[in-house]
C-alpha cells in the first residue's frame, strides 16, 4: 500500500493518508484572538486539508481537542457545533494542554476514513 504525505515539509506533513485512513496534522486558528474564532480558523483547515485527502468531515472518525485553558471549552464547542455533521460526530476527546505557541487557544487533530477511489 501507498503512503501519500499531503503538504509535507521537512518537519511534518499536512496529511498522511494511508490504508484508506487520513490523519492530519494539529490545526491551529493563525489569526483569531479568542477561543472560538481559532476553532473556526482550524476547522476551516481542517475542511481544507480533508478534501485534499480526499474525503469530509462526514467520514471523520476521531478528534483530538487539545485548549490551552479548559475554560475556553463552551467557546469551543459553540464553533465545533455549528461545525460538526450532526449524523456522523467522530469520537472526541477534549483536554487542556500547553500548546506550542502562547497565541494558540485551540489546537485539533484528526483521523478520516478516505473512500475509496472508482
Amino acid at each position: 500500500m501507498t503512503i501519500v504525505r499531503l503538504e509535507k515539509t521537512h518537519r511534518l506533513s499536512d496529511a498522511v493518508v494511508y490504508n484508506g485512513v487520513a490523519y492530519l496534522s494539529g490545526a491551529v486558528g493563525r489569526t483569531g484572538t479568542d477561543a472560538e474564532s481559532q476553532t473556526r480558523e482550524a476547522l476551516a483547515e481542517i475542511d481544507r486539508v480533508l478534501a485534499l485527502a480526499g474525503t469530509d468531515k462526514s467520514r471523520l472518525l476521531s478528534a483530538a481537542v487539545w485548549l490551552a485553558d479548559i475554560s475556553d471549552y463552551e467557546a469551543m464547542n459553540r464553533a465545533w457545533d455549528a461545525w460538526v455533521d450532526k449524523d456522523n460526530p467522530p469520537a472526541r476527546a477534549t483536554g487542556q494542554v500547553p500548546l506550542a505557541r502562547e497565541k494558540y487557544r485551540v489546537e485539533i487533530v484528526v483521523t478520516a476514513a478516505v473512500p475509496p477511489t472508482a
